[in-house]
């Protein structure tokens, strides 16, 4: 079973005396190991008039020429914005807050372009080669070595760029291959009809075979070509905000390392198995794309508890989804399409199922390293992503978001002025609709 979602406050591995009480903000950020740097990122402080009240200094994990720095400040102002967009120019994007001093009617920064991603894509809650004592490749130096050369890659890579194009070894194509066949045994009873109909596209045009693990840039073109949604590398786990952000934007952060081969059936985390048999399908799939993106613009700007209840409202969607077809219960949710056990398990009479309701689906706790003992039923992604609109119009933000697929920019709809040329835009394309329809009367 896999945990798709951090902790955004992991902080761990600094030592930190007391927390904070008077509502002051914790960063970490990154520099790059030249004469000054810490200096220049310091004066940014001062300028701003915000005084440190602890810092502290280690190597990064992730670059052997940067150092990464962890600072608490006492007091918060109007600048703290700029300066975390200062700090970002400074820290080459790798800035992280941990915490931040809340105040009254504040909205947490989000992206509002599709390059805005690279701001936020490194702030990962743990590096790829990063495995606990428990995971099958732990004490596999060959595993993990492995890991952090796919780490590093994503690591380095930034939008508009293509993805890097990795040579799999045999014993990688072999877990692949074990994987595949087993799940596509099962794809035609178990999968919902969205996933059935792509899934021999997928294998026309990208490369899905027994014996070939496909490329994430060939199969990131396939899927803009299909709805917009395309792939870009992550070296890790993000933070649930930063994750849902990058669907607002139709971008999934994909891993590209595979499972380790001594258990092919099993992966406690997100592996480019889960990735592609799992997601992308649907994602190529107009409906199903458009519900994710719901998820992703309904999470900008969101208060921190409801970044959970969507987070939540995922895990049981897109993650461990079922729906109603024909009278039958299918499997829709990537978590559930890439575990030849689940799949298995979720059609049985053993777990409860309910209606899908995001109101009541958004308060469900559940289970990361068994299977679900509750599923959600989805009538259709139709009705989904209507459910899941509806919801995001309780979420406290003083302002609507629009997304200009053409641009691939969030508009912030929060004046009269930028509704009125909505409305223009989309009253252009009623004219179309209604012109052709009178082509067919």
């Amino acid at each position: 079973m896999e945990h798709f979602f951090g902790n955004q406050s992991d902080n761990s591995m600094y030592l930190q005396e007391k927390p904070e009480s008077n509502g002051g903000t914790t960063l970490i950020f990154s520099l790059k190991e030249r004469v000054g740097a810490l200096v220049r990122a310091l004066k940014l402080f001062e300028n701003k008039g915000i005084t440190l009240s602890h810092i502290e200094s280690r190597p990064s994990r992730f670059a052997k020429d940067e150092w990464e720095f962890f600072v608490q400040m006492n007091n918060d102002n109007d600048e703290m914005d700029t300066l975390v967009r200062d700090l970002r120019e400074e820290a080459a994007g790798s800035v992280h807050e941990l915490t931040r001093g809340k105040k009254k009617n504040t909205v947490p920064w989000f992206p509002s372009t599709i390059k805005d991603l690279d701001r936020f894509a490194n702030q990962i809650l743990s590096y790829g080669n990063e495995l606990d004592s428990d995971h099958p490749g732990f004490t596999d130096e060959k595993y993990r070595t492995r890991r952090k050369i796919f780490a590093d890659i994503a690591f380095n890579y930034r939008h508009g760029q293509k993805i890097p194009r990795m040579k799999y070894t045999d014993e990688e194509v072999q877990t692949w291959g074990k994987v595949f066949s087993e799940l596509k045994n099962l794809f035609p009873t178990h999968a919902c009809q969205e996933f059935l109909r792509v899934f021999p596209l997928l294998e026309q045009h990208c490369g899905y075979r027994e014996d070939n693990i496909p490329q994430l840039e060939d199969v990131s073109e396939y899927l803009k070509s299909c709805t917009g949604f395309q792939l870009r590398p992550v070296a890790g786990l993000l933070s649930s905000r930063d994750f849902l952000a990058g669907l607002a934007f139709r971008v999934f952060h994909s891993t590209q390392y595979i499972r380790h081969s001594l258990k092919p059936m099993y992966t406690p985390e997100p592996d480019v198995c889960h990735e592609l048999l799992g997601h992308v399908p649907l994602f190529a799939d107009p409906n199903f794309a458009t519900f994710s993106q719901e998820i992703g613009l309904a999470s900008l700007g969101a208060p921190d508890e409801y970044i959970e209840k969507l987070a939540t409202v995922y895990w049981f969607t897109v993650e461990f989804g079922l729906c109603r077809q024909e009278g039958k219960i299918k499997a829709y949710g990537a978590g559930v399409l890439s575990s030849f056990g689940e799949l298995k398990y979720c059609l049985t009479d053993k777990p409860e199922l309910r209606p899908f309701e995001p109101e009541n689906t958004c308060l469900q706790g559940y289970p990361i390293t068994e299977f679900q003992p509750i599923y959600y039923v989805a009538e259709s992604f139709e009705d989904a992503k209507d459910k899941v609109r509806k919801f995001a119009q309780n979420i406290p933000r003083p302002f609507s978001v629009y997304y200009d697929a053409y641009s691939q920019i969030v508009e912030v709809m929060d004046s009269l002025d930028k509704v009125h040329k909505l409305a223009w835009n989309v009253r252009g394309e009623m004219e179309t609709i209604c012109s052709a329809l009178t082509k067919f009367q």
